[in-house]
């Protein structure tokens, strides 16, 4: 379908895809199963300022396209998956689903990726550190020193 036939919407959903790194081929998908459309990747990277096919780009989706992309970057937070929660979750079903399907390895694997999400909690090893990654004072005591019996031992 050539650019000149797709609505404004899809034209701007397939600008903010673009802008947020999306690939032509998942652009190309996305397109097709949220507006039963079909585009051909060619025809997507049109509309990317930034590769040869988008040099002719008009202003305004340009202008999407920039907006988009700083937004985009400066705020992670509405992608889902930056949020810890969500990655627990995520790694919790596919914990569950490898321990159904007897995939012992690969369920021990995904309980060790978690407990490193929530702060290496696997391991007894900690490593503590002063402010600014120095090392920590270390408080002086009086020290009782216990002299063992040499027992012919020398």
């Amino acid at each position: 379908m050539a650019k000149g036939k797709l609505s404004e919407e899809v034209k701007t959903f397939v600008v903010q895809s673009l802008a947020c790194f999306d690939s032509p081929s998942v652009v190309v998908a996305a397109v097709k199963q949220e507006y039963g459309e079909t585009i051909t990747r060619q025809a997507v990277e049109g509309y990317d300022p930034n590769k040869r096919a988008g040099s002719n780009l008009a202003d305004k989706w340009r202008q999407v396209f920039e907006e988009t992309r700083k937004t985009f970057l400066e705020d992670t937070s509405k992608i889902a998956i930056s949020h810890r929660a969500v990655r627990l979750r995520a790694l919790q079903r596919m914990a569950e689903k490898a321990e159904s399907q007897g995939n012992m390895p690969l369920a021990a694997s995904l309980m060790e990726q978690a407990a490193k999400e929530v702060g290496d909690s696997y391991t007894n090893r900690r490593e503590l550190t002063g402010k600014d990654g120095k090392d920590l004072p270390v408080p002086v005591s009086p020290v009782t020193i216990f002299q063992l019996p040499d027992n012919g031992r020398g």
